[in-house]
């Protein structure tokens, strides 16, 4: 009784909050829904309905709409899955990680590669759109490992793959573990060497990279991460959720405004039930800021950015806000193509998108 108590607890905040959010955004079309962060999957099913018939409730939803749910790929999580179709997602994405049990151990997943391969069975059977992701580059991993991995990851594919290097960054627990010489990380030029077989393996496939580690078919990309790439609108809602709006204010105008929920679960809550609302921070974005933002979520995308996308968010023509100089020496050596479209970086370019950054906004 008290887990259906707190459920109904919870499934009335997220409600609330949702409320709030849909007042800051009245007339606007909603084009995705993405039940993500933490485990989403252990979410009620009837919760997640809930949710999905009050945002169709509360915006102009499109007939298209894509709503997807981040899960597990062990069994109990999987047994959840015919309930979220039923409760109206349409599109899964689960977190295999790795098709090798070793690395799954490394990885510090619980599930094994069968109970994996069986999540993806059923994940095909039942949603009309599913993907799946793959950490590579990892500890004493070949060339010829990471090969038969991935021809092995596309049999089970439908049309979307999420291929992340592994990165060991200050503050993780892979990060003291190489400290202490527990492991030794795969040197850079190996790194590269598995993006690049990366990259023919998933063009061969039909499944070319629309951004640095996402790969689908035409008409298969995820919608939903497509709004952060190209810098559109979203609303988050729920504990440490993330959001970009749109706001009037009587002293800027409208402007693109960055919002953040508090993060601990309990003070998210209490504050909800309070007020109908968890903000923490609100920061309306200056122009500088936002074109620095677009540049680093833009890029990203084989697409690029967009020249009047950008003028019109930040009240700039893009070629006013780069170096000249820079984006000549950039082009010389093959990191990024400019033109009246806009600007996007290459398959090169992409794989020192980090460096290539550094320069373009030093």
């Amino acid at each position: 009784m008290r887990a259906s108590i707190e459920e109904r607890r919870w499934r009335d905040a997220l409600l609330l909050e949702l409320d709030h959010e849909a007042s800051l955004t009245k007339g606007r079309r909603l084009s995705s829904i993405f039940f993500g962060g933490g485990t989403p999957s252990l979410m009620a099913a009837d919760t997640v309905a809930w949710i999905i018939e009050r945002a169709a409730t509360r915006w102009t939803v499109a007939s298209d709409i894509e709503i997807t749910l981040e899960a597990n790929p062990n069994s109990a999580e999987a047994a959840r899955f015919r309930d979220y179709r039923a409760a109206g997602v349409n599109r899964l994405s689960i977190g295999v990680q790795a098709l090798d049990d070793a690395a799954l151990a490394f990885l510090g997943r619980l599930h094994g590669s069968d109970e994996a391969l069986a999540a993806l069975a059923m994940a095909r059977d039942i949603f009309p759109r599913y993907s799946f992701d793959l950490i590579y580059a990892r500890p004493g991993q070949t060339r010829a490992d990471w090969s038969r991995e991935l021809n092995r990851a596309l049999q089970f594919a439908g049309g979307h793959l999420s291929l992340y290097q592994l990165t060991i960054e200050e503050g993780t627990s892979f990060h003291a573990k190489a400290a202490r010489g527990e492991f030794a990380p795969l040197d850079t030029d190996a790194a590269a060497d598995l993006f690049e077989l990366t990259q023919e393996t998933m063009e061969r496939a039909g499944l070319p990279a629309y951004e640095i580690s996402n790969h689908a078919a035409t008409g298969h990309e995820s919608r939903h991460n497509l709004v952060y790439w190209r810098y559109g609108e979203y609303a988050g809602i729920g504990p440490g959720a993330h959001g970009r709006l749109i706001l009037d204010s009587a002293n800027f105008g409208r402007r693109k405004t960055a919002l953040r929920k508090l993060r601990e679960p309990e003070a998210w809550l209490a504050a909800v039930e309070g007020g109908g609302d968890a903000t923490c921070e609100s920061e309306r974005l200056a122009a500088a800021d936002i074109a620095a933002e677009m540049m680093m979520m833009g890029l990203r995308l084989r697409e690029g950015v967009c020249a009047a996308g950008f003028e019109r968010e930040t009240g700039m023509a893009l070629a006013d806000f780069l170096d000249a100089t820079a984006l000549e020496d950039l082009a010389a050596v093959g990191f990024i193509e400019c033109d009246d479209v806009g600007i996007r970086a290459t398959a090169s370019g992409r794989m020192r998108l980090n460096a290539v950054l550094a320069r373009l906004l030093a």
